[in-house]
């Protein structure tokens, strides 16, 4: 960050991005000029630390966007986190139905998993969890990273920290807890991951997933109280996980402090 700063910064990244055509050059600030004009001038001093848009870093970073059968309304990946070697796989799925069975068995020698399978988490988005903890990076089982093993593919409906490591698809919607085509997962089912096409994809035939889901059932959720409130009305992850009775009622009024 130190190095970034020095290079110019964030002006620099918004001057790049404004001439590139990817911001809206015309959008007000608060000191009344547009975001264009006010980085208009911003410097470059060390273009190995802040490429220019035309010579990116990396071609393929930031935040990719998936759909499929497995996340009708989306999952999110991290390519620039993510081994190249894995952006597009296939593999068979180990199933944790919640993040206290992962923890139960993941450290279990006689897992039935290498490094081909796909780790598949579930109930730990906005309901399921509930809150959609920060527990999608899921570790390695370790007679895997005995063997050298680094990474796998990883996919759930919860969310992990910006700066994680790993190809780790998250914030699939609907979630698990919802209903979502995630709850349907068996282990030993096939999943396909293809970045660059933007799609991930149960190889499980509809008539089959129509079966499991009528076998399936919704978690319990609690009598009463905030937790059951919450459940009730969060909304799902391409939603923002906002709950639907605040949704465009926010306002801006500060309360009286509450002690």
């Amino acid at each position: 960050m130190e190095d970034f700063y020095y290079a110019g910064g964030l002006p620099r990244v918004l001057r790049e991005l404004a001439e590139a055509g990817a911001l809206h050059r015309d959008a007000l600030t608060v000191n009344g000029k547009s975001i264009a004009e006010n980085v208009a001038e911003a410097p470059c001093w060390n273009p190995d630390v802040i490429h220019s848009f035309a010579n990116p870093f990396k071609s393929n970073a930031g935040i990719a966007v998936l759909h499929g059968n497995l996340a009708p309304d989306g999952a999110v990946i991290k390519p620039a986190a993510a081994s190249p070697e894995l952006l597009q796989h296939r593999g068979r799925a180990v199933v944790f139905e919640s993040i206290e069975e992962f923890h139960t068995r993941i450290n279990d020698e006689n897992l039935d998993v290498d490094e081909t399978c796909v780790l598949v988490l579930k109930n730990c988005g906005p309901r399921g969890y509930p809150g959609m903890a920060e527990v999608g990076n899921m570790p390695l089982p370790p007679k895997l990273l005995r063997r050298g093993i680094t990474d796998m593919v990883r996919i759930s409906d919860a969310r992990m920290s910006g700066t994680a490591y790993g190809t780790v698809v998250l914030h699939a919607s609907p979630e698990a807890a919802a209903g979502g085509t995630l709850a349907l997962v068996r282990s030993g089912d096939i999943i396909t991951l293809d970045v660059g096409r933007r799609a991930v994809q149960l190889e499980v035939d509809d008539t089959t997933l129509a079966v499991r889901r009528a076998q399936w059932k919704p978690p319990a959720i609690p009598d009463r109280g905030w937790e059951r409130l919450y459940i009730q009305h969060v909304q799902q992850a391409h939603l923002g996980a906002d709950l639907d009775f605040l949704v465009g009622h926010s306002g801006s009024r500060v309360a009286r402090d509450s002690h």
